[in-house]
């Protein structure tokens, strides 16, 4: 293990004189501090911008870092990433903080760590590189980008790097603490492209859509949840000329779908369909499965992702989790995504999820919780009915009867996680 740099390992990235706005300063990628990280580190960052000039140091140095905020690795972690060999360091205003692994390892040059999401359990590692991360690759319009994401997810270095190696790609990141209020800074920055789950992207409809439509967005993108025709809708009637796209990755397969079309899934034609460079997608017993040239390290060939898909016309739609998708209801398998688009596409419904609940005779039923978009305020009564018993005749009418929710309660707020995830 090293305190200190080695000689750098890589030229200054392309991006590096591109604009950073974050914690109320402009600064740029070369601008920024480069610490003296150990060697390899698990950086826990106390902010946004400490984050980021991790990520400088690692795209000049290569040196093998794990980078999240403190707040997604709890006690165990800790105990588990110095087992591993990292030197467990909090970067803040007051530098390195390390804690020493008992039995230091020498470094994997290049290496970069994510942490899973924990959405099937635990937290794990997968490994990749600066490269491997790094999947927008052709010449970009400039673009001045939003970042809300939660330092060193599979999506913040999507963001990251495509703003540190293609010059003209500017970046606002967004603290946890500001947002409620991201719409004001990044239409006082200049945003013209931000990258959101599917739940960030209703919370801002739902506490503010007017604010939400002065930011001069020419390009949205969605990722990290099922994407449905219903959030899509709701973003092209508030930007009817940006470019909207929902991107289908994952730590442990890279970015693997990028659909444009404006509808929910992608087509059947493009499954199985194998081109050099690109990921082929499959299904298997209603699970998708990827094999990507940008996958993680040791997970080379096809990959069962543990998604569900229902194939519906000419389109594949992921409708969630495989382990928690499908509800059994007397015998009769519910897919919980499809009775939730259903209830999404309510024009009251501005978020709903669907579970199953133990029931007598049926072993499980389909039960719901909903939020209800804000009342016209020019019209407050003009918003369809509403009540429970209306949201079941709603899916009564579209639903077979056996996936009509039994119980639906009504929520005050879109609960979200740091991830911008809902668990949906």
């Amino acid at each position: 293990m090293t305190s200190r740099h080695p000689a750098a390992a890589h030229p200054e990235p392309a991006g590096a004189d591109n604009r950073l706005v974050v914690g109320g300063a402009t600064l740029t990628w070369r601008s920024l501090p480069t610490p003296a990280l150990p060697d390899p580190a698990a950086v826990l960052a106390h902010s946004a911008v400490h984050a980021l000039t991790a990520a400088r140091q690692h795209a000049v140095h290569g040196t093998e870092l794990l980078l999240s905020s403190a707040s997604r690795v709890d006690t165990a972690m800790r105990t588990e990433l110095l087992e591993a060999g990292f030197t467990v360091s909090v970067l803040d205003d007051d530098g390195v903080q390390p804690s020493v692994p008992a039995q230091p390892r020498a470094a994997e040059p290049g290496r970069l760590w994510l942490l899973t999401s924990g959405s099937t359990g635990r937290p794990k590692r997968v490994g990749h590189t600066f490269d491997t991360l790094t999947t927008v690759r052709a010449d970009q319009p400039d673009r001045t980008w939003l970042c809300p994401y939660a330092p060193g997810t599979y999506a913040w270095w999507q963001v990251v790097t495509l703003s540190l190696t293609q010059p003209g790609q500017h970046l606002v990141v967004v603290e946890p603490d500001e947002l409620d209020d991201w719409p004001r800074v990044a239409a006082a920055c200049g945003v013209d492209a931000a990258s959101g789950t599917p739940t960030f992207w209703r919370r801002t409809l739902y506490r503010d859509a007017v604010a939400l439509a002065r930011v001069p967005l020419r390009q949205i993108t969605l990722g990290g949840e099922p994407v449905d025709q219903a959030i899509l809708d709701q973003l092209r009637a508030v930007f009817p000329t940006a470019r909207i796209s929902w991107i289908y990755a994952s730590s442990e397969v890279g970015a693997s779908i990028v659909v444009h079309d404006g509808r929910a899934g992608f087509p059947v034609d493009w499954l199985d369909r194998e081109t050099p460079g690109r990921p082929t997608l499959s299904v298997r017993d209603d699970e998708l499965v990827v094999t990507s040239p940008y996958h993680g390290a040791g997970l080379a060939g096809p990959i069962r992702t543990g998604d569900r898909v229902q194939m519906l016309d000419d389109r594949v739609l992921i409708t969630g989790r495989l382990d928690s998708d499908e509800i059994n209801v007397g015998g009769s398998k519910v897919s919980a995504g499809v009775v939730r688009n259903v209830l999404a596409g309510h024009p009251a419904v501005a978020w709903a999820r669907v579970t199953g609940r133990r029931a007598p005779v049926l072993g499980r039923m389909v039960v719901a919780e909903v939020v209800l978009a804000p009342a016209n305020p020019s019209d407050p009564a003009d918003r369809p009915d509403t009540d429970e018993a209306a949201l079941v005749r709603w899916c009564a009418d579209r639903l077979p009867e056996h996936a009509v929710p039994r119980r639906i309660r009504v929520l005050t707020e879109i609960p979200v996680k740091e991830t911008l995830k809902s668990d949906v």
